[in-house]
C-alpha cells in the first residue's frame, strides 16, 4: 500500500505533475469538440450531395470530388494527415491546436459522410414521394422528412465515430501538442515510471467514453419515447 501511495505521489502530486494531465485533457477536449463540429458539418453536406446523386444523378462533378475526398481520407492514416497538415500545408502557421482541429475535423468528415449517407439511403423511397406530395421540393424534403429519420437510424454509429475521434486525438503529440497522451509521456519521462501515467491516461479516456456513451443512450431513449 505504501508503495502504491508513493507512486501516486511521485507521478502526480510531486511538483504538481498532475497539471500535465489537466493541460493535456483540456487540449484533447478542445480539439475533439471543434473537430466534431467541423466533421459533422462537412460530413452532412457531403452525405446529402452523394445521396442526392445516388437517387437522381445530380451533382455529378461535385459528387466525384466528394467521392475522391472520402477515398483519400479513409485510405490514409490519421497521423499522416495530421503531419501533412502541420509540416506541409500550414508549415508557416504557428497554431498547433488549430491545425489539429482542422486535421481531425476533415478526417472525421469522411467517416461521418458515409454514416449519414447510409442512413439517408436506408429511408424508404416512399418518404421522398410523401414529401413531394405535400408540396415540398427536394431540399425541404431532405431537411424536414429524410434527415430526421436518418439521424435516428445512424445515431449509434455517429456516437461510435465521435468516440473514435476522441481516441484518435492521442496522436496529436506527433506535432508537439500537449494532449492527454503527451501529458502522460511527460510525466513518464520525469519519473521513469511508465505504469502509473499510462494507467491514468487510459482511465481518463475510458471515463470520457463512458460519459459520451451514457449521453447517447439517454438521447436514444428520448427519441424512442417521442416515437410512441
Amino acid at each position: 500500500m505504501s508503495t502504491f501511495i508513493s507512486e501516486i505521489y511521485d507521478n502526480f502530486i510531486s511538483e504538481n505533475r498532475f497539471l500535465y494531465l489537466l493541460q493535456g485533457l483540456g487540449n484533447t477536449l478542445l480539439i475533439s469538440l471543434f473537430a466534431v463540429i467541423i466533421g459533422t458539418t462537412i460530413g452532412f453536406l457531403i452525405a446529402v450531395i452523394r445521396a442526392s446523386h445516388d437517387k437522381s444523378g445530380s451533382f455529378k462533378v461535385i459528387n466525384a470530388i466528394c467521392k475522391l475526398y472520402v477515398t483519400i481520407i479513409r485510405g490514409t492514416p490519421t497521423v499522416i494527415q495530421l503531419m501533412i497538415m502541420y509540416y506541409v500545408i500550414f508549415s508557416a502557421v504557428d497554431a498547433k491546436i488549430l491545425v489539429a482541429v482542422l486535421a481531425f475535423g476533415f478526417n472525421s468528415a469522411a467517416y461521418v459522410s458515409e454514416i449519414v449517407r447510409s442512413g439517408i439511403m436506408s429511408v424508404d423511397e416512399g418518404q421522398f414521394e410523401a414529401g413531394r406530395s405535400l408540396g415540398l421540393n427536394s431540399k425541404l424534403t431532405m431537411r424536414f422528412v429524410i434527415l430526421p429519420q436518418a439521424i435516428k437510424n445512424i445515431l449509434p454509429a455517429l456516437a461510435n465515430e465521435f468516440i473514435v475521434l476522441i481516441k484518435e486525438t492521442s496522436v496529436s503529440g506527433y506535432v508537439g501538442i500537449m494532449d492527454l497522451t503527451r501529458g502522460g509521456d511527460v510525466i513518464r519521462s520525469i519519473t521513469y515510471d511508465a505504469l502509473a501515467p499510462l494507467l491514468a491516461v487510459a482511465f481518463i479516456y475510458l471515463t470520457l467514453v463512458v460519459i459520451l456513451s451514457a449521453g447517447v443512450q439517454k438521447l436514444e431513449r428520448r427519441l424512442r419515447s417521442n416515437e410512441r
